[in-house]
């Protein structure tokens, strides 16, 4: 039953260690439940001297000691049950430590596999059943059997009363867990749906804005909101139904109890202490049931996030794997049969893509739009991984490098920059500063990228230069701005492989020309550039031409021979000069 609950899959590794690591929290908590659920006996034991020593004799010395003594055992039991709370607080923090940055680590491999996933809301989901009362609820349910043992110590009846009660009270558990689970499931997965959808129009505010779609969009929201809040409502109702059932039930158990042993006392079976007693132990008994049904939905939710999370966790096992470390690459790339087929699609982007590179060469991709170019850039820049075929830098398969090693010898500039709140300097550094790179050496490379760039100047008229500080993605400066220091961020300790989705999408004359002498810089230290093009403009820099169509190479060659094949009826082939060229 608990076996898919298990870290044993390769890449779970670090789920196994961070449960091992809070073992002795969960050892000491079950120590502490122990001690806690024997001194719950301390009201028991409390009445049964009271009824049967003290009032019959009239002791009260002996109402005073029973007395100090069940003050102790009180006191020690709150003090017991705090510090095992504190200790499934403690257990929850620690998880959180151990767990959170490799989560954050997969996060980006997640969004490329699965897009909209949410893998922290399903750890905190975890956390919070760890911490909470359904973890407490699940160290004292095997208490109960000793509740209802002491039960048949006071009297065979009130034991059978007991397991009785106890056993339709776990029937009714059992059946509250059969109806909510598919409710649940609903509920949980509606409410990702729902959530997602708001992130997703919240990033794209203002194209809602400025298209008017803010109604519609308010619209779909609150659809969709309505459905999650409809399923998670009908799940409530559903445990709802069952807790008001149990509570009556516990009730009337305890009712019925009393009138039990009020009636074996007047037959002299048992003791008047007992009634109070039996009572109580009922209570206590029962109790772990009631609260196991009251806190089902979130251990039911926590049970859910947890095999989500070994899934995250398995599907992204090559992020852990401990990898030989290969010398710098020199910039030859290949692609070999490669074929993706993006997620929530049905037809490949590629399909059977190959291609080679040598160092200091340029390729130009052309295709009309949806014919996989931007695919293509995203699987060659390391951004997803092929379904099929194998994409590799100087003969070793991208995956034969950690991914942010790989992504050193690799500069990407992708159609919408991406820029990220900081300074312009932390943007092109890639944010190295964060990983304890020295400032000297950051300031020297980035400055270097920039004039690679050909954004020195422009950056140095910023209000702040490299220091001035940008907005989430990048708001502050201008798009053409934007995508100029993102090519500076490409160009960041001279990686000998350039993609470049779209470079001068968003550029003026001069912007162009920064571009193209970039990359003949690139080039001629030895980069492999490969570009995606449009606009004619940045072709006349390209060795090689490839045209992509429906995610086939339908043509590949030096530029002048695919230019003469793509216009047959013309004696040279046609290039666009690069801007300023005419002037020149």
């Amino acid at each position: 039953m608990f076996n898919d609950l298990i870290p044993g899959k390769p890449g779970t590794e670090p789920l196994a260690e961070a449960l091992k690591a809070c073992r002795p929290h969960f050892v000491w908590a079950g120590v502490f439940s122990a001690l806690v659920n024997l001194l719950y006996l301390t009201p028991t034991l409390y009445m049964m001297q009271v009824y049967d020593r003290v009032v019959p004799t009239g002791g009260v010395p002996t109402l005073l000691l029973v007395s100090a003594i069940a003050v102790f055992a009180l006191a020690t039991l709150a003090l017991l049950d705090w510090l095992r709370t504190r200790l499934l607080v403690r257990a929850g923090l620690r998880l959180d430590r151990l767990l959170v940055s490799r989560l954050l680590g997969r996060v980006v491999d997640l969004q490329a596999q699965s897009p909209g996933s949410q893998v922290l809301r399903e750890f905190d989901h975890v956390r919070s059943a760890v911490s909470g009362q359904g973890a407490l609820a699940l160290f004292d349910a095997p208490w109960t059997p000793i509740y209802i043992g002491c039960c048949f110590l006071l009297h065979p009846a009130l034991g059978a009363l007991t397991l009785v009660g106890a056993i339709v009270l776990f029937v009714l558990a059992m059946l509250n867990e059969r109806d909510s689970r598919p409710r649940l499931n609903d509920a949980m997965k509606e409410g990702q749906a729902a959530y997602a959808a708001q992130e997703s129009m919240a990033a794209q505010s203002e194209v809602v804005r400025a298209l008017g779609m803010r109604q519609a969009g308010i619209a779909l929201q609150v659809r969709q909101r309505q459905i999650a809040t409809q399923r998670q409502a009908e799940a409530q109702f559903t445990g709802g139904r069952y807790t008001g059932i149990i509570k009556f039930l516990r009730l009337m158990l305890q009712s019925a109890a009393l009138g039990l042993a009020a009636y074996l006392t007047v037959n002299g079976q048992i003791s008047a202490g007992s009634i109070i007693a039996a009572s109580v132990l009922l209570t206590r008994a029962v109790q772990p049931i009631e609260q196991m049904v009251g806190a089902w939905p979130t251990l039911m939710q926590a049970k859910a996030s947890w095999k989500s999370l070994l899934q995250v966790f398995a599907s992204t096992a090559r992020v852990d794997r401990e990898l030989t470390t290969l010398p710098a690459p020199e910039g030859r790339l290949a692609l070999e049969q490669v074929t993706v087929r993006l997620p929530g699609t049905q037809v490949p982007q590629l399909k059977g893509v190959s291609l080679s590179l040598e160092p200091g060469q340029v390729l130009g991709v052309i295709g009309p739009s949806g014919s996989g170019k931007t695919t293509l850039a995203r699987v060659v820049a390391g951004a997803i991984t092929p379904t099929a075929g194998s994409v590799r830098l100087d003969g070793a398969d991208y995956d034969a490098r950690e991914g942010d090693r790989l992504a050193e010898h690799i500069g990407y500039l992708p159609q919408v920059p991406g820029l990220f709140a900081g300074t312009v300097k932390d943007n092109i550094s890639r944010f190295q500063s964060a990983l304890g790179a020295t400032a000297e050496e950051v300031d020297r490379l980035a400055v270097a990228a920039a004039k690679a760039a050909g954004v020195h100047e422009m950056i140095l008229r910023l209000p702040e230069g490299y220091d001035t500080r940008l907005g989430p993605n990048g708001s502050g400066l201008s798009v053409g701005q934007s995508q100029r220091v993102a090519l500076a961020r490409a160009l960041y300790r001279d990686p000998v492989v350039l993609v470049l989705d779209e470079p001068n999408a968003n550029l003026d004359q001069e912007g162009e020309a920064a571009l193209l002498q970039a990359i003949r810089g690139a080039a001629a230290r030895g980069a492999a550039v490969l570009m995606i093009a449009h606009r004619a403009g940045v072709l006349g820099g390209a060795d090689r031409l490839l045209m992509l169509r429906e995610g086939t190479v339908q043509i590949e060659g030096p530029r002048d021979e695919v230019m003469m094949r793509l216009n047959p009826g013309r004696s040279k082939p046609t290039v666009v000069p690069p801007p300023g060229a005419q002037s020149a």
